[in-house]
Order: C-alpha cells, then sequence, then structure tokens
C-alpha cells in the first residue's frame, strides 16, 4: 500500500510538470525568427492619410512627396521599397483606420507606418501597431497629448510613435503669442469642430489668451458643416479675431467669406490644417504651419527640381515636404538596422534605431534628430502666414 501511494504521488508530480511545460508561452526565440526579415528583399512601408474627403488635399499631396522619397533615396543604401497606402478620411470615425492598422499588422512584409497623418487615427490604432513591434511615423499629427501627459492623463500614444513636426504645446502659444503681440487683439472667437484636431489646438490657443487678459469667445460645430452663415452671426462685431482650427481649408475659405458679407471686422485665424494655397485664400487671414518654404533653404535646390518634374511643375506646399522626411526617418533607420543586425532584422527593431535617427539638411531646415524626453522633433517650430490679395502666402516670421 505504502509503495502505491507513493507511486501515485510521483505520477501526479510527473503530470503536473508536464501540464506546466505545456502552459508555458512560446520561446520568443522562435517567434522571433520566423518574424525576421531579410534586407535583401523587398519590403513595404504603408502610408496612412486621407486621400478622399474633406481632406484629400492634404494626403495627396503628402503622397506625391512620400512617393517621391521612395523613389530617390533607397537605391543610396541598397535598399528595395514599396510605398502602400490606405485611406483615412476626415470625416470618417475610427474604425476606418483600425481596420486599415489590423490588415498593415497582418502583412509582415509591411516593416513601418509612414502616419497616420491625423492625430485622432494616431490615438486610435497606436496600440494596435505597438502590438505588432510596428513603428509608425507621422508627417502632420500635432496633438500634444500623443507624445505628453497632459493634465496628468496618460499619453495616447505608445513608443512606438513618432512624428517629425512639432506639436499643439508649441503651436498654440506660438499663434496665441502673435495675436497678441503682433496683433494686440482684444477680444478672439474660437472655434472646435467636435474632433481632436481642433479641441486640441483651440484649447491651446484660448488657454494662451486667457492667460494674457484677451477675451475670448468659445464656439463650437460639427466638422460636417459647410454652411456658417448661422455662427457668422454670433462672432461679435468687435471681435479682432476669429481662430480657425478646421482641417479643411476650403471651410476657412467659407467662413471668410461669410464674415465679410456680413460685415464683421474680425480676420479669420487657422492652424496647419486650413494651410491650403488656392482653397483658403481669402485677403488679410492667417494661418500657420509646422514647415517654412524649403526653398529657403539652399541645399533643397536638386529636391525641389526634381520633385516638380515628376508632378508637372506643381507648386511645392507645406504638407508635402514632412511626408518626404518621415520617409528619409524610417530608411535611415531600416538601413542601420541592416548593418547592426548582419542583414536580417524584426519589425520592432526600428523603434529603437528610429529614435537614435540623425539627418543633416533635413528638408525644412536644420538638422534633424527627435528628443531624448518625447518622440518629438528637437527645437521644432511653427512659421506664421498672411494671405496677400494675390493669394499668396507670405511667411511673417522665420
Amino acid at each position: 500500500m505504502k509503495k502505491a501511494i507513493v507511486l501515485a504521488i510521483v505520477v501526479l508530480v510527473a503530470c503536473a510538470a508536464t501540464a506546466a511545460a505545456l502552459a508555458k508561452p512560446a520561446a520568443k526565440t522562435s517567434t522571433s525568427a520566423s518574424q525576421a526579415i531579410s534586407c535583401n528583399s523587398t519590403m513595404k512601408i504603408a502610408f496612412v492619410t486621407p486621400l478622399t474627403g474633406g481632406a484629400a488635399f492634404l494626403g495627396n499631396e503628402q503622397l506625391a512627396w512620400s512617393k517621391y522619397a521612395i523613389k530617390t533615396l533607397p537605391g543610396k543604401w541598397g535598399l528595395k521599397v514599396k510605398l502602400i497606402t490606405g485611406d483615412t478620411p476626415a470625416e470618417a470615425g475610427p474604425s476606418v483606420g483600425q481596420t486599415l492598422a489590423q490588415k498593415f499588422v497582418a502583412d509582415k512584409s509591411v516593416v513601418a507606418i509612414e502616419g497616420p497623418s491625423f492625430s485622432g487615427t494616431v490615438a486610435s490604432t497606436s496600440q494596435i501597431y505597438a502590438d505588432a513591434g510596428l513603428v509608425h511615423v507621422s508627417p502632420s499629427a500635432t496633438r500634444t497629448s500623443l507624445t505628453k501627459s497632459v493634465d496628468g492623463k496618460p499619453k495616447e500614444a505608445t513608443p512606438s510613435f513618432f512624428r517629425v513636426v512639432p506639436d499643439d504645446g508649441i503651436q498654440g502659444p506660438t499663434d496665441g503669442r502673435f495675436m497678441v503681440d503682433k496683433l494686440k487683439v482684444k477680444k478672439v472667437v474660437v472655434f472646435d469642430f467636435q474632433e481632436p484636431y481642433s479641441l486640441g489646438l483651440g484649447g491651446q490657443v484660448e488657454e494662451y489668451l486667457k492667460s494674457k487678459g484677451v477675451s475670448t469667445v468659445h464656439l463650437s460645430v460639427s466638422n460636417t458643416v459647410t454652411d456658417f452663415s448661422s455662427f457668422v452671426t454670433k462672432v461679435p462685431s468687435d471681435a479682432d479675431i476669429v481662430f480657425f482650427p478646421t482641417q479643411k481649408p476650403e471651410d476657412a475659405q467659407t467662413f471668410a467669406q461669410q464674415l465679410v458679407e456680413q460685415g464683421k471686422k474680425a480676420k479669420v485665424f487657422g492652424g496647419d490644417g486650413s494651410n491650403g494655397p488656392g482653397k483658403f485664400k481669402v485677403a488679410g487671414s492667417y494661418v500657420s504651419n509646422f514647415a517654412a518654404p524649403i526653398s529657403l533653404f539652399p541645399y533643397n535646390k536638386a529636391i525641389i527640381a526634381g520633385w516638380r518634374k515628376d508632378n508637372n511643375n506643381a507648386e511645392v506646399g507645406s504638407f508635402g515636404p514632412p511626408s518626404y522626411g518621415a520617409i528619409q526617418v524610417i530608411l535611415d533607420s531600416i538601413h542601420r538596422a541592416c548593418i547592426a543586425q548582419k542583414g536580417k532584422f524584426e519589425r520592432r527593431d526600428l523603434v529603437k534605431y528610429v529614435k537614435r535617427t540623425r539627418i543633416k539638411n533635413w528638408i525644412t531646415g536644420g538638422n534633424f534628430r527627435f528628443s531624448t524626453k518625447t518622440n518629438d522633433p528637437l527645437n521644432g517650430k511653427f512659421y506664421l502666414f498672411q494671405i496677400q490679395s494675390n493669394g499668396d502666402y507670405k511667411l511673417l516670421t522665420s
């Protein structure tokens, strides 16, 4: 009997050990090996941006520059890269971006994401990309809370997210300071469009103005509204500026025209989403943007000539060049990963290489690197423009 009991105990222990072994997750090394990417293969970069809808002008301008970067840059590093796209219209909800994220995560030949272009899409998809080890580098998502804790709340994006443009925490005070110091405003109307971009940027501007004793009026409107006449009537006759942080320059144009029609003296001041020469062109209006005209920097001469040749001599806007820069950052990180890891790397390896990026003669000016504290560009700044009578955007700051 005693022997039987001992034998039973041995069997139970053996079974428990076997069960415990089976319960252990598969070793990471085997998973990693199956996801290794050869530097000799054709790698994909997926660009997530609005290609249709009210902000399609932005996405297509960015796409033109991304294509030019893919055409001209990989060869110098001996890389083979293909650009694929995912459309996230400004009017669409978060589900569109999330569906695209799942699609790109599942494609193991996708090594990095350019974008998303919009802050809201970044916030709703960053965890999906991070869980799959995919770095995502945005050329235009500026919401401060993506990379910084605001009001004690957690960051909305993961450490896998980077952006090559400064955030609203810089843009808002820059715009507000200009209104106070240069325009000597006493009363400003601040709009929001019930979506993340305008709420974030408008909030930053309003906070700064109030801190300087400027009277503000806050108005809220859906981003699907296209006739603003009823809102123009709510603009006080003594208001100096209407801060209008839309992502649709056509809406800024409509609103500015309707201000004139109703005899209001206030001028429209738009953020980077309003910056659309040819679309927003009411003389006397103001816009801010994260990029100066790249023609200011002599080393861009050949890049500008090549891009214009490929794009029917189109004018160079503000949204496209940072997309070139975002692709440059991703390619640089792939190149360094290939050298350091002897011709093979995993997708998640690129996060650390992107963080260490250093690029001289950055397309929007100076030398580029990321802050050691956040995944934002070091020393980023915004530029201010006033629209002239011929529709041109005159640079006011440099």
